[in-house]
């Protein structure tokens, strides 16, 4: 059994000082007082968070779209162009490569595992890989190689709008009709089987606009009791356009024609009124939040003072993983919801601080969303720990909630990670994964590969 000597630790209840968790078969066994005289092995033992939203693919894309576009009101839907084009020449191989650099930056900044919203399925132009799952096959290997637990989410993706306009050029690679999506989510649960025992799977219907009713009802009894991730209400013109073919805006029609429960993580959700708002915390559902990406996009502001104060259950993923770092989007949020209402501490509550409040959501958000037992350090759950060294100048050797203030909005909380154990895998240490510069290597040859073609 390995054990872990923390000069703190926020476990199920609560903060606790000079504590040994014990460690066995990939959960925590116990949590108790250090013996006396045993010096820590750790600073700090957090819960290492799931991150709930990743299409790792376009890591390789970080940086590459921050000029100007053709057209003067550069946007979301320009960046999409561009996504597409990037895409068309992936190959399997660099697929993986860069899913494996993908989930050990995840580890490095804290996360202990993630939920892969997966839709790029078949090879250029469309056509199916003689293993209809090749893809999902190398995100569930990359996820066993670098030793970051996954929920794999395979998405569901029919048409290009609500016209049911066919998918075309980077789409193309998408798509399925249901039986097709069925047939290839069967063998990705297949994969998903064989790879490490704490891997989960889901399903993703990818949005309103991009499967019709039957589609979703299909890929919903697809999931069981499993998670459900769909993007909603991310932009203005989905908006626009929902609300033209379906007579109502996005998050409205969906909690009115579903049975929204805890099993559904609904992503960035950045265009709500009160209303939906209200009816959304209401449902136990996850509002999955990518502050790093939304900002980067332009997608808008999610009402998190709202939702929280009504009971809603948040997460944080990375969504497009132009910048892979936890602490950054806590903070990012909580900057947001300061900079809409020219306020501070604006998700703090009157027992817990602002980095408290982000950091148990992430938490236990990420935990439900992922359908992942862990989220919180008790005896039973998986051993999914973060630990961090404050004895530094960006730490000051801070306890407690004010610890979490300092790691979230003094800018350099990634800098304080020391280790990361996901499932018992002890993957980060000394700040670095265990396998960093073989990754790293295959990488950076596979980028150099991909910037001859853009």
């Amino acid at each position: 059994m390995e054990k872990i000597i923390a000069k703190q630790a926020l476990t199920q209840n609560g903060w606790k000082s000079n504590v040994e968790i014990g460690i066995a078969d990939g959960r925590i066994v116990d949590i108790r007082p250090a013996p006396e005289g045993m010096a820590p092995t750790v600073g700090i033992a957090l819960p290492a968070p799931l991150n709930l939203h990743s299409h790792a693919f376009q890591r390789a894309m970080s940086g590459l779209t921050e000029a100007r576009g053709p057209d003067p009101s550069d946007s979301f839907w320009t960046w999409r162009r561009l996504m597409y084009k990037f895409l068309e020449q992936l190959t399997p191989d660099q697929v993986q490569a860069i899913a494996a650099q993908v989930f050990l930056e995840m580890l490095e900044a804290g996360y202990s595992s993630v939920a892969e919203f997966h839709y790029l399925h078949h090879n250029v132009g469309g056509v199916p890989y003689s293993n209809l799952a090749e893809l999902s096959d190398r995100i569930v290997a990359a996820a066993k190689d670098v030793g970051i637990g996954l929920t794999l989410l395979p998405v569901h993706y029919q048409f290009g709008g609500l016209d049911k306009r066919p998918l075309a050029g980077g789409q193309l690679r998408f798509g399925n009709d249901p039986d097709q999506f069925a047939r290839l989510h069967e063998r990705a649960a297949k994969a998903v089987r064989l790879g490490s025992a704490d891997f989960q799977i889901g399903v993703a219907p990818h949005s309103l606009r991009a499967v019709d009713r039957n589609g979703l009802d299909q890929a919903i009894a697809l999931a069981g009791s499993g998670p459900i991730h769909m993007h909603l209400a991310e932009q203005v013109a989905e908006v626009e356009e929902v609300k033209e073919f379906l007579k109502a805006r996005p998050t409205e029609w969906l909690l009115d024609h579903y049975d929204v429960d805890p099993r559904w993580c609904l992503i960035h959700c950045t265009q709500l009124t009160a209303q939906e708002t209200s009816r959304l915390a209401n449902s136990g559902a996850v509002a999955g939040l990518c502050p790093i990406t939304e900002a980067n996009l332009g997608d808008g502001i999610f009402n998190g003072t709202q939702y929280l104060g009504q009971g809603g259950q948040i997460g944080f993923g990375s969504d497009s993983n132009v910048h892979i770092a936890l602490f950054d989007e806590l903070r990012t949020l909580e900057y947001s919801q300061r900079l809409r209402d020219k306020s501070r501490a604006a998700l703090a509550t009157a027992d817990r601080s602002t980095g408290r409040v982000l950091f148990d959501a992430a938490a236990t958000g990420g935990a439900q969303a992922g359908n992942r037992d862990n989220g919180v350090l008790a005896p039973g759950k998986l051993a999914d720990i973060l630990a961090l060294d404050l004895d530094n100048a960006w730490g000051a050797n801070r306890t407690g909630d004010m610890a979490l203030d300092t790691l979230v909005f003094g800018g350099n909380g990634q800098r304080c990670i020391s280790d990361v154990w996901s499932a018992g895998r002890h993957v980060v240490k000394e700040g670095r994964h265990v396998a960093h510069d073989q990754i790293t290597r295959t990488f950076n040859a596979t980028m150099a590969e991909l910037e001859q073609n853009i």
